[in-house]
């Protein structure tokens, strides 16, 4: 408890002061990252039939399989409104985004880290079109990625 107290006050303060804009979407994923709440999801290697995962505030902590070249698999992911996505991962691992035609979708940014806390270890940002896609992790040798689903679009107001 001490320890969010220090940070809402350290974050309340920066933004008083004005020391620099802080994405809302960072706040709340290490907010997610930090205390959940969690859903444990085991990833698959075929998109086919991967687990869903979404941005309803929640914390994935995705277990993967074995995969070529060490540890991997695939969930999959509804976008409910065309725009930017924020995928916030627990572990600095290899992450690709597919459509439902197998074509990969690009980062606008990626970066492995966020300036609110250091639970973030990647922090990528896609555009995205309604629809379903996929998420792919690995090849990596951690044997669990925490992910977090941000629209940006929640930090437009701030």
């Amino acid at each position: 408890m001490t320890k969010k107290l220090l940070s809402t006050c350290l974050l309340s303060t920066a933004l008083l002061l004005g020391c620099g804009e802080v994405p809302e979407g960072d706040v709340e994923a290490c907010e997610h990252l930090q205390e959940g709440p969690a859903t444990p999801v085991t990833a698959t290697t075929a998109s086919t039939g991967a687990p869903a995962v979404s941005n309803d505030h929640k914390r994935y902590d995705i277990t993967l399989v074995d995969a070529s070249g060490g540890k991997g698999g695939a969930v999959s992911f509804a976008a409910g409104e065309a725009g930017d996505y924020i995928l916030f991962l627990g572990a600095d691992i290899p992450m690709k985004v597919t459509d439902s035609a197998g074509g990969a979708v690009s980062f606008e940014e990626s970066t492995k880290s966020s300036t609110v806390c250091g639970e973030v270890k990647g922090r990528h940002v896609v555009p995205l079109e309604v629809g379903t896609y996929t998420l792919t992790f690995g090849p990596t040798t951690e044997p669990a990625v925490s992910l977090v689903i941000e629209e940006a679009a929640h930090e437009e107001g701030h």
